[in-house]
């Protein structure tokens, strides 16, 4: 029997997943279940001998584990990583395109291949900053600061928090002030006025959006996508799209690399989920660190 343990944020989402309903799920897989809340002091002390580790919760919790598996020694074993996504919006576990209900998500892991994870490295800012999602400037992270200032008046749902998301991303990309950035892509220099620059290792960030559609995780490589002060109508026309429900197409400039320097006029600044506090501007690298982490998707 194969020892697993479930690291799971009871308040993630819609908070439609208990302990006991997910370790009875896992447990009736033919599956040995330990069980730690990633709201409890300890809950990243695991046991070594955890055949792979089943993470249930959103983006934000997939960075906890993230970091904490960083911060163990990477010895023995690498932990293959299982998701039971049911955050807000999910964009790693889309990334890996892991979806619908535990339960049936859950027979997959008995027969499963291993997809290779990139991290992305930031120096600059702060010691071991990394991130699996994006690291950007701009929009995104004023969108963090409003959102965090109304987080209790936009809803209980995760559909209405990602509608209520978008809204507000709306009224801030017809203000923001576009700001100079220069960035510096594996060796090839950029530079100009854009209310947004986002060094990204998967598709979507934010309330699911799509920014980066040929990005993938596993192939050792960051997308930058840049918004410039002259698209910016074409991203307000991208947003009311992704409000309404269309699927019109939209690209964005976009740079492909494995080492990226950046210099943004601004402290609009954050790594994933996380809005960073800088005093003023510095120039930061981002190096991209191939396969940190496996996870367990379906077989194709």
């Amino acid at each position: 029997m194969k020892k697993t343990t479930l690291l799971h944020n009871p308040t993630a989402g819609d908070n439609e997943f208990s302990k006991k309903e997910l370790v009875k799920l896992i447990t009736k897989e033919g599956f040995e279940c330990a069980y730690a809340s990633v709201k409890e002091e300890g809950w990243d002390n695991f046991d070594n001998e955890t055949d792979f580790l089943i993470i249930a919760g959103g983006d934000g919790t997939v960075r906890r584990a993230a970091k904490a598996l960083m911060r163990r020694k990477r010895l023995d074993k690498q932990f293959p990583l299982a998701l039971l996504p049911h955050g807000t919006a999910n964009n790693i576990a889309t990334a890996l395109q892991i979806e619908g209900h535990p339960k049936d998500i859950a027979p997959h892991w008995h027969h499963y291949r291993l997809q290779p994870f990139d991290l992305g490295r930031v120096h600059g800012v702060s010691d071991d900053l990394f991130f699996l999602e994006a690291f950007g400037y701009g929009i995104f992270p004023r969108l963090m600061k409003v959102m965090g200032k109304i987080e209790n008046d936009i809803g209980e749902t995760a559909e209405e928090k990602l509608k209520a998301a978008r809204a507000v991303l709306l009224e801030i990309v017809q203000t923001y002030e576009a700001r100079p950035c220069t960035i510096v892509a594996d060796g090839v220099e950029h530079s100009g006025n854009y209310i947004m620059v986002e060094i990204m290792n998967i598709r979507s960030i934010g309330p699911n959006l799509v920014l980066a559609g040929k990005a993938d995780p596993g192939d050792g490589m960051l997308d930058v996508v840049m918004v410039s002060e002259e698209s910016r109508n074409k991203f307000e026309s991208f947003l009311v799209s992704r409000i309404n429900h269309e699927d019109k197409e939209f690209s964005f400039s976009t740079i492909r690399a494995r080492n990226v320097k950046v210099f943004w006029d601004g402290k609009d600044v954050h790594a994933d989920d996380e809005r960073l506090k800088i005093e003023k501007p510095v120039e930061v690298e981002i190096e991209i660190l191939p396969d940190m982490l496996q996870f367990m998707v379906t077989e194709r």
